[in-house]
């Protein structure tokens, strides 16, 4: 478990940094408790490829702003592109990228870099800005993020297995910048004042498995400086469809999807909660391009939860998969 526990020596100094040095006691706390080897099954699979991994050395060259985050050293075996080819692969599935590390392209189930496209011409210059990315899977927009200038990038999402694939990629792309992940909920943040630091708030993918949406939508206010950007990115109905969509069983082969609601009922829950300037930028269908089976996601993926007759429909008979990217202010 050391390489998980030694993220965090370079972590601590940077979340004092951040104004939220009276965080670490209680993330000490919580992570001795996710990071328990204990408590996932798949540790053992994945602590001896990550040693594989951390014993090569770092890459002389890193891109972080062009779509696969990318590190290259001028001398790397076929040898060792294999060895490390096997120990990447222990990490599957790979959901969110794409990754090109030591000539090894990790081809995601998701374009990640599709939507960062349609996010990132709306935002507010990243230039030296503190991002917290909630829900960040394998944290390809936290290097994504840096790549466009942010000075401090913080991911949380739950998955042990996606803090491994971060860890992976950030031994070769550099230890010491500044991107973090911590394998935690939202809800398990402290919440000890001050906790508004943090210029823009990203949660992406993730409102329509909350039993209670607006309840994250006020978590994630929560760590906003005033006048600070939420950006939100969510599954929404068509306006056609009404209000709201609430799944008898499961959405798209998904069985944790809650609420689904049009643009327009989305932008009246940002205003409720607070926020100003709220407007709908990008609305896209996710297309089978963008998300599917790949060598590295081999199992099934969106095409296999459309109707083969009518891909504008879920198997279920709900609307395909149509995604909205919201950015709100919080008022000064």
């Amino acid at each position: 478990m050391k390489h998980y526990h030694q993220h965090y020596s370079l972590f601590w100094p940077k979340l004092e940094e951040a104004r939220l040095g009276h965080w670490q006691n209680a993330l000490e706390a919580t992570l001795e408790t996710a990071l328990d080897p204990d408590a996932n099954g798949n540790l053992p699979k994945w602590l001896p490829a990550l040693e594989t991994v951390m014993a090569f050395p770092s890459s002389d060259s890193i891109q972080l702003d062009q779509s696969a985050i990318g590190a290259y050293s001028q001398q790397f075996s076929d040898n060792d592109r294999e060895k490390l080819t096997q120990a990447l692969k222990a990490f599957m599935p790979w959901r969110k990228g794409p990754f090109d590390i030591e000539g090894i392209y990790i081809d995601t189930e998701w374009h990640s870099d599709w939507k960062w496209d349609r996010v990132s011409p709306h935002l507010s210059p990243l230039k030296g800005r503190k991002v917290l990315d909630i829900g960040c899977g394998s944290g390809y927009h936290l290097w994504r993020m840096l790549g466009d200038g942010a000075e401090f990038a913080l991911g949380v999402d739950p998955g042990l297995l996606f803090m491994t694939q971060f860890l992976a990629i950030k031994h070769f792309v550099g230890e010491t910048l500044p991107a973090y992940f911590l394998p935690l909920t939202l809800e398990q943040l402290p919440k000890t004042q001050p906790s508004e630091v943090f210029d823009t708030v990203f949660s992406m993918g993730v409102l329509y498995h909350r039993r209670s949406p607006i309840d994250h939508i006020m978590d994630l206010k929560r760590y906003l400086k005033p006048g600070g950007e939420l950006v939100l990115e969510t599954l929404v109905i068509p306006e056609d469809q009404g209000q709201l969509l609430v799944p008898k069983e499961r959405y798209a082969q998904m069985n944790n999807v809650w609420f689904i609601p049009s643009v327009k009922e989305l932008g009246h829950w940002l205003e409720k909660c607070g926020f100003k300037n709220v407007r709908c930028v990008d609305l896209d269908q996710t297309s089978i391009q963008e998300q599917r089976t790949t060598e590295w996601m081999n199992w099934n993926s969106l095409a296999d939860f459309l109707d083969p007759e009518d891909s504008n429909k879920t198997v279920e008979g709900y609307s395909a998969p149509l995604r909205a990217v919201m950015i709100a202010n919080k008022p000064q």
